[in-house]
């Protein structure tokens, strides 16, 4: 049950989303905390359904890269999921979505 809720909501995030990010280059010094924070979280929801993505066997979903720092780094934590076999599990995923997020963003750690 928790698992549908979960995957219902990834979905629609995914969905709502998906075509509003595109691309990391120079991420903006002016952009609040807040904001860099939500993005973290919605990145780290791409993260955990690459993750399950890949576990099912489904191909790697990238986004459409328009110069804006979203794609850019939602592709490379997509990307970096597929290809590590130590991220096991959905917290791995998670945690490595968040903390290259915040890294990537300049963003405050949570």
């Amino acid at each position: 049950m928790k698992t549908a809720a979960l995957l219902a909501l990834l979905l629609a995030t995914i969905s709502s989303g998906a075509q509003a990010h595109a691309h990391a280059a120079n991420v903006p010094d002016d952009m609040p905390d807040v904001e860099r924070i939500r993005f973290c979280e919605r990145v780290r929801d791409f993260a955990l359904q690459a993750y399950f993505d890949r576990e099912k066997g489904r191909p790697m979903k990238q986004f459409q890269e328009d110069g804006s720092p979203g794609p850019r780094i939602t592709n490379l934590i997509i990307q970096k999921i597929y290809a590590e076999p130590q991220i096991s599990s959905p917290k791995k995923a998670e945690t490595f979505g968040r903390a290259t997020c915040n890294e990537m963003m300049g963003a405050p750690k949570e």
